[in-house]
């Protein structure tokens, strides 16, 4: 059985795991990442934390999740706000130079989507649509047991699509960007606005308790990410829609049934079929990331 070294690299902590090629954590390290001192000490701890795994030039690879887009042709990332300094620095082959084994990289939703589409949720279908629905919303294509990276690692990046192009600008993403209207702090700021409530958890609370304003806010927030999933199928038409991240792992029960309904009201007929389900994987991040290795076929 083939044998991969995970690495999940976080703007906080960054763990490292050698995992085997059915997604079974054998053995594991978690110390903090350092990412404020820069790419070289980063990536010099993380090599570190490699060669303190047993064996660790036995597995068949490295694969490493990191916090934002990646061009995987020359291996670096294009936008690294959690972790400084990295845009456009080397880490692949700086890797690959310091422990003489295959290394590949991806953005944490991609390996996520690929650890749900190898092992998880989406096992056994060529085309999976991962979506994170947490402090941001991201995406990831799966086709064939592979990541959809695109030509500059902005493929799945679905943030930025426009649900309604009425809607204030809030930051750097369009106005009316479905990551502004219904990612976790959207709905706290609707939140506060409407209930005066602080929290993400506060509106899912209230909304459980059945107040009405929460029902809305929880509702409109369904009726938009089902508008970008209707969006996403005319593209794709995937055969799932594996929905993991913190807001859907805690509140599905409260929205999951809203988006489906409002989904098969946008799309055509024959797309209305799709299944929506939450992610199954306990570990994706660095399970995901090993799961690069298995994906390039070693």
């Amino acid at each position: 059985m083939s044998l991969y070294i995970g690495v999940d690299l976080g703007g906080t902590n960054v763990r490292v795991a050698k995992i085997d090629e059915n997604g079974h954590i054998l053995e594991d390290i978690k110390e903090p990442s350092y990412a404020s001192q820069g790419p070289k000490v980063v990536l010099e701890h993380i090599v570190d934390m490699i060669k303190r795994i047993s064996d660790w030039q036995s597995c068949a690879g490295v694969g490493i999740g990191v916090p934002g887009p990646v061009d995987v042709e020359n291996g670096c990332m294009t936008i690294a706000t959690n972790v400084p300094g990295f845009e456009g620095y080397p880490v692949v082959s700086t890797l690959k130079e310091a422990l003489d084994i295959p290394v590949f990289m991806d953005n944490d939703a991609n390996v996520a989507g690929l650890a749900e589409a190898l092992l998880g949720a989406g096992k056994g279908l060529p085309i999976v649509y991962y979506i994170t629905h947490s402090t941001g919303i991201g995406g990831a294509l799966i086709i064939n047991g592979k990541t959809v990276s695109g030509r500059r690692g902005y493929a799945g990046e679905i943030a930025n699509i426009i649900i309604d192009r009425n809607r204030p600008k809030y930051n750097y993403l369009n106005a009316g960007a479905v990551e502004n209207e219904a990612a976790g702090p959207a709905i706290a700021r609707k939140g506060k606005e409407i209930l005066g409530t602080e929290t993400t958890k506060d509106v899912f609370d209230a909304c459980r308790n059945g107040d009405p304003k929460a029902v809305k806010i929880i509702d409109d927030m369904a009726y938009d990410f089902a508008q970008m999933m209707s969006m996403i199928s005319c593209v794709v038409d995937p055969y799932i829609y594996v929905i993991g991240g913190g807001v859907a792992q805690n509140n599905s029960d409260l929205y999951f049934d809203r988006i489906k309904a409002y989904y098969r009201s946008m799309v055509h007929e024959k797309l209305r079929d799709i299944e929506i389900v939450n992610a199954v994987l306990e570990e994706p991040g660095v399970v995901g990331a090993a799961m690069l290795v298995r994906a390039a076929g070693l």
